[in-house]
């Protein structure tokens, strides 16, 4: 009896975009982030095999010489590839880290220019084994430690299941000849040398497995985490302008600060820190009368929650 060969990388990507689709409302329509690299063309012919439209957007950040000629050749092998594609250049602001500016740019570029559409986006079980090292390594608390997810709307990300590997097989596949990104390897970044140094002497170490083995922690954490949420939602602590502090502080620790994670999110706060929150919540049970933490808000004004008698009120004042 003959058996079934191996399953061939792009085959294999393709069924990683289809299992996305089946289980989350993407539709017949997607963009995909594309940079020209092995992982992002590997999608986008994955998801045209899965027989999806696509439209490839390619944002060129400007940051590297002649960015824009392989941004070109990145559409073109997208076109090539049966996806439409355009190219969407972008300024990165100089505050804040490199990385991190590039990234916000990448994501508000992607989101001004996808019509409507979800993006898929190419991270791969071995991305996401960086970013769980990443939280281990700055205390960013549970919710960094759980990882990326595969489905957070508008963005998808099919091969959080899917080897680094098998996408460049799959461009071998193909024929195609991925952009090899200069900042993958500089050990200026702190990625980088999580890629090129500590993952492979620990699996050295420890024999081996440890990028699915940090993937399926990610896993198991976000499966807590969003029991944890669902708690944290039903929780009724207030009026939505402000936070009983009675309530809150008889709740267990993980309840309370996810309860004030979304009300902080509620009254203007991005993107909170690990830090912030633990600030926010110091608050519930400070004697102190009208001791504040500030929280961001906007070039015109600052935002602060204020630990006023029962109650955390935020306050908003001119800058």
């Amino acid at each position: 009896m003959d058996r079934p060969g191996p399953v061939s990388p792009v085959r294999e990507i393709a069924g990683a975009v289809t299992d996305l689709a089946d289980s989350h409302p993407i539709g017949d329509e997607v963009c995909v982030g594309l940079s020209g690299g092995a992982d992002s063309l590997a999608l986008t012919a994955g998801a045209v095999r899965a027989g999806l439209t696509v439209t490839a957007l390619v944002v060129d950040h400007g940051l590297q010489r002649d960015s824009r000629v392989a941004a070109d050749r990145a559409a073109e092998q997208a076109r090539a590839l049966g996806a439409r594609a355009r190219v969407i250049g972008v300024s990165v602001p100089d505050r804040g880290g490199p990385e991190g500016a590039a990234r916000r740019a990448r994501y508000d570029a992607l989101d001004a220019e996808r019509d409507g559409l979800p993006v898929l986006v190419a991270h791969t079980l071995d991305d996401q084994a960086e970013t769980v090292l990443l939280g281990l390594g700055r205390g960013s608390g549970p919710r960094s430690i759980a990882g990326m997810v595969a489905w957070a709307s508008p963005w998808g990300r099919p091969l959080l299941g899917v080897r680094r590997s098998t996408t460049h097989a799959a461009c071998a596949e193909l024929g195609v000849d991925p952009w090899h990104d200069p900042h993958n390897t500089d050990p200026r970044f702190v990625r980088a040398r999580l890629r090129a140094e500590v993952l492979p002497l620990l699996e050295d170490i420890l024999g081996g497995g440890v990028a699915p083995a940090l993937a399926r922690t990610a896993r198991r954490l976000r499966e807590d985490a969003e029991v944890l949420d669902a708690l944290a939602a039903d929780v009724e602590s207030g009026d939505g302008d402000g936070l009983d502090r009675a309530v809150l502080a008889a709740l267990p620790a993980a309840i309370r600060r996810r309860v004030v994670r979304r009300w902080i999110i509620a009254v203007g706060a991005t993107e909170p820190t690990e830090r912030l929150i633990l600030a926010v919540d110091d608050l519930v049970f400070d004697p102190r009368p009208h001791v504040s933490v500030a929280i961001g808000g906007d070039s015109d004004h600052r935002l602060s929650v204020v630990a006023d008698g029962m109650e955390l009120t935020v306050t908003k004042t001119p800058r």
